[in-house]
């Protein structure tokens, strides 16, 4: 490349091309090519070296060839650009403009950030003159700088546009795949997945497809995740060999995808010392045990040097763990924390642990109260690269659960706040159900009370020290990542909010539409983005509506949890029951006459949710068992609460289908046919909910509808 050539690549994006002779293409979800337009049309400098900026170089290369761009990789000469993206250590530019659009930047930085350091991951956007600037001070915040520029479209050339500092507030932006290596004979290959296939394993071997794992990193470095978990936490055999034997197959996957800033995990089994070492012991005091531990893990940074660390699931639901020898989760934790500790890497230990052979006549037991007896006198004694994983709420992923009471109960432990993008209890991505307004709820709930920290603050820490979110992943094999088109918007938006967990989840969910559906190659572009918000921002108290009511949870078909089933888990051993009789419904969870577990929250939210008369109405039957006549805030009594909302919800899910209908031919077939079906199946499995539901209570209660509806 002279000095008045830019690059020249053959004109195609990475989507575009097939992935193999029989597949089709995958869908571009949030990265379309015509998402690139605005920066591919312009003349783009990257300045800078390393494994990142490559990928960037790559990105902005890929843009200029299609849309007729073009780009410059420095050490540049003196040419005119549009661009600048450029690391602040990098060397001078002997190019007089584009320099002094650096040091605009810079005075920029001074001004909204008093100079402080952009960090491993932050950039600054900033116009100087006729020029954008991107500045970051590692390669990764170009990479991210990259993504926004992107999101902006042609916002980020207008001259009128206000510097910009952007920092990540968490750490650690992390997805757990509940991928299985080897198919599993109930839950397959990959459990509680709702889009086909792992992209990671197929039939007990790495899947291959290298390509596609590529694109995956794209995809979520493009919303912000940085850390995945590549298998299952339910950890068995051929699972818990990819720590030694197969190894070199994780190594695979962290190769393709650390060019777009990823770390990888591993879901590893606590008795793995037994299972896979010999030892007749996995316990922590045991001193060949620890030696075990220790030499493994400097085996795994051998390989992947930037090795994030280990996932585990212990003493849950049958998983080996600590209990067995006598010790708790902090000595389990810590004895993978030691070996984790001189490489930097983190353990983290999930707090979802209970008792899973419960006795339905015996009240006393809760699993709502099962995680903060567990781990919340604990507090303090956990190291401090151990990350305490919680659930958002104290049960499991339901529609609606109060926020978990651990979040606030272990000051002096990191806690990462854990959410389930996979729809297990959600509609399971055969329904539209977008969660961003259910995880902002979550965020942005002040466990002290009214103006005080929030879980976002939790999740965050003093100073980015904070565990930060983690969620369930809900992609796979499909042709559209994550079965139903409209789910990938849960994926993306868990992204941008574990980049900042303040975000407005509308505005989010707006940028997943232009840039998902890029109004320059849509038919009726704002028509477009009408008809999903309407769709689409309140999809989810609308599930809420025809589903469990009032916060009780479950009611589903136990196993495959999808569906109506009123009494599928009532009388089993898991403990999620509604304890529903002729004279009411509800669990009570006071501390004066239940189980105690209102009393775990700090004073201000244990006093709220103690009496029926306080307690928010959506939580009513999570807190309280209470007459089918006891009348809620709202005004209705619960019985005609539980009619209205389920008549309702059903006319909500017809109206979202035909309204989909008036976009047929403004868009890409292939989405609007997979939606479409999916809309079909909803309305379909809506009803039963509505007319099982319904039916249920009325028989139960013998209260008629008081608007006359029929009710079987």
């Amino acid at each position: 490349m002279n000095a008045h050539e830019s690059t020249d690549l053959e004109e195609s994006m990475f989507v575009a091309e097939p992935l193999g002779v029989e597949d089709p293409r995958v869908h571009p979800a949030w990265l379309p090519p015509e998402a690139f337009r605005a920066l591919g049309a312009r003349r783009v400098l990257v300045h800078g070296d390393g494994l990142l900026v490559d990928t960037v170089l790559d990105e902005v290369t890929r843009a200029c060839t299609r849309y007729g761009g073009r780009v410059w990789h420095s050490p540049s000469w003196d040419v005119e650009v549009d661009l600048v993206l450029t690391l602040r250590d990098a060397d001078e530019l002997p190019n007089s403009a584009v320099e002094a659009a650096r040091s605009a930047a810079e005075a920029a930085l001074v001004d909204v950030a008093d100079g402080a350091t952009l960090g491993d991951e932050g950039f600054l956007l900033a116009r100087a003159g006729e020029l954008t600037v991107v500045l970051a001070d590692a390669p990764a915040g170009l990479l991210y700088g990259l993504f926004h520029v992107v999101r902006l479209c042609a916002g980020a050339f207008d001259p009128a546009r206000p510097p910009e500092l952007h920092r990540p507030a968490l750490r650690r932006r992390m997805l757990n795949h509940w991928d299985n290596v080897a198919v599993h004979p109930v839950m397959g290959q990959v459990e509680r997945g709702y889009a086909g296939g792992s992209i990671f394993w197929a039939g007990g071997r790495p899947r291959g497809d290298l390509a596609r794992i590529r694109e995956y990193g794209r995809l979520l470095a493009a919303s912000g995740i940085n850390a995945i978990s590549v298998n299952n936490v339910n950890v068995g055999r051929a699972e818990a060999m990819l720590l030694t034997d197969r190894l070199g197959d994780v190594t695979e996957i962290a190769d393709v995808l650390r060019p777009y800033g990823i770390r990888v995990h591993l879901s590893v089994t606590f008795a793995a010392p037994v299972v896979l070492g010999g030892l007749t012991s996995a316990d922590p005091f045991d001193e060949d045990v620890r030696a075990w531990w220790a030499a493994t893990t400097r085996r795994v940074y051998e390989r992947i040097d930037d090795f994030g660390g280990y996932l585990v699931k212990a003493d849950s639901e049958g998983q080996p763990g600590p209990f067995t020898y006598g010790r708790d989760h902090a000595d389990g934790a810590n004895l993978l924390a030691e070996a984790l500790a001189p490489y930097g890497g983190v353990v983290h230990w999930r707090a979802f642990v209970y008792n899973h052979h419960q006795d339905w006549r015996d009240r006393s037991t809760d699993r709502a109260r099962a995680a903060y007896d567990h781990f919340a006198p604990l507090d303090g004694r956990f190291r401090t690269n151990v990350v305490l994983q919680v659930k958002f709420g104290p049960v499991d992923f339901q529609t609606r659960e109060p926020v978990s009471p651990v979040l606030a109960a272990m000051p002096a432990t990191r806690i990462a706040v854990e959410l389930q993008v996979t729809q297990e209890y959600t509609g399971q991505q055969r329904h539209v159900c977008h969660l961003g307004p259910c995880w902002s709820e979550v965020l942005r709930f002040a466990p002290w009370g009214p103006g005080g920290r929030t879980i976002a603050d939790v999740a965050t820490g003093e100073a980015g020290t904070g565990g930060g979110l983690v969620a369930v992943a809900n992609t796979g094999d499909d042709l559209f990542w994550t079965g139903h088109p409209l789910a990938q918007a849960n994926l993306y938006t868990f992204g941008r909010l574990a980049w900042d967990p303040r975000l407005d989840a509308t505005a989010v969910l707006d940028e997943w539409m232009t840039l998902t559906f890029p109004p320059s190659a849509t038919a009726e572009p704002e028509l477009v983005r009408r008809t999903l918000h309407e769709i689409m921002d309140d999809s989810w108290r609308t599930y809420e509506r025809y589903t469990a009511p009032l916060g009780v949870g479950f009611m589903v078909h136990p196993g495959d949890h999808y569906g109506p089933d009123v009494d599928g888990y009532e009388y089993s051993r898991w403990g999620t029951y509604h304890f529903a009789d002729r004279d009411g419904v509800g669990v009570d969870r006071s501390r004066a006459s239940g189980t105690g577990f209102a009393g775990q929250y700090p004073p201000y939210w244990a006093d709220v949710y103690e009496s029926p008369q306080t307690c928010p109405d959506e939580l009513l039957l999570f807190f309280h068992h209470v007459p089918y006549t006891h009348v809620l805030h709202s005004g209705s009594t619960v019985i005609q609460h539980i009619y209205d909302t389920h008549f309702a919800g059903v006319e909500e899910v017809a109206v979202m289908r035909r309204r989909w209908q008036t976009l047929n031919g403004m868009i890409d077939p292939t989405v609007y046919e997979r939606v479409a079906e999916r809309l079909d199946e909803q309305v379909r499995c809506a009803t039963e909910w509505r007319d099982q539901i319904n039916t249920y209570f009325f028989r139960k209660s013998g209260i008629p509808d008081a608007r006359g509806r029929r009710i079987h």
